[in-house]
């Protein structure tokens, strides 16, 4: 049975490109034959906007088709699967009610592993081959599940003055998630909204090349008026513009990832 691999997308600074990176990354390896489960963790549900248009996101986030209603009853994560419309790739929306999750997990018995508990039973089937998590820009208790429930994490991080702000503390956040969930590991970390000519992209990778421990993906996600458009059409960029820079430059990222998790 193949082992099914999980990454999960997170920085606790907003802006990042988090959910735009999920979704085009994970876009580009059902592309190349992958079987990709996207779960989209944070209740902004721009992951799930990536792919389905606004209203069938309200209706799932109302209907209770959702991974709230999942991670709240303790349910099978499979009960909330939705084909994303694309071969090979399925999604389990969020809600708006995700807002109150920590609230929910608070008085769980070992609250950090509840989404591992839902995840158990896809991951054991080995049906997909890659389940990717979208984490909100908060470090909690969620994001503690969803870290915990991953075997590697990305960290997008975008190449501006105030991009850098706050990875200390995600990186110690990392560190104490860990000792909870030592298989985790930190795949690396990707640089998003670059302008080559600003002096804003030298000093984000010199600073990222220069932390210990820390890998910097070498394809990096360049400014792109496309990557909006294809958000505003509910499209990975590939399907809306498949000549568009950012699309050629999320595939490089994915088969960088496929490289990575081979090793």
């Amino acid at each position: 049975m193949k082992k099914t691999i999980t990454i999960c997308f997170a920085n606790n600074k907003g802006g990042s490109g988090k959910s735009t990176t999920c979704a085009n990354v994970g876009y580009e390896l059902s592309k190349m034959g992958y079987k990709v489960l996207l779960i989209d963790g944070d209740m902004q549900m721009n992951l799930s906007l990536s792919f389905l248009d606004e209203d069938r996101v309200l209706e799932t986030a109302k209907n209770g088709e959702n991974l709230y209603t999942a991670v709240k009853e303790q349910k099978d994560i499979k009960e909330f699967i939705l084909n994303t419309g694309y071969e090979n790739l399925d999604l389990v929306p969020s809600s708006t009610l995700m807002s109150s999750i920590e609230y929910e997990l608070f008085t769980k018995w070992q609250r950090e592993f509840i989404l591992r508990k839902c995840l158990k039973n896809v991951k054991e089937s080995g049906v997909y081959d890659f389940i990717l998590l979208d984490a909100p820009p908060t470090l909690g208790g969620w994001v503690m599940n969803l870290l915990c429930a991953s075997d590697h994490l990305i960290i997008p991080v975008e190449a501006s003055p105030w991009g850098l702000f706050g990875l200390a503390n995600m990186f110690e956040f990392f560190a104490t998630v860990k000792e909870l969930s030592p298989e985790l590991n930190l795949l690396g970390v990707a640089v998003t909204k670059v302008y080559e000519r600003k002096n804003y992209f030298k000093q984000t990778v010199e600073y990222l090349s220069e932390t210990p421990d820390v890998y910097l993906f070498e394809n990096y996600i360049r400014v792109d008026s496309s990557i909006e458009w294809a958000q505003d059409n509910c499209k990975p960029v590939a399907v809306y513009k498949p000549s568009a820079r950012s699309a050629k430059e999320y595939k490089a990222l994915a088969e960088e990832v496929i490289s990575l998790v081979n090793r």
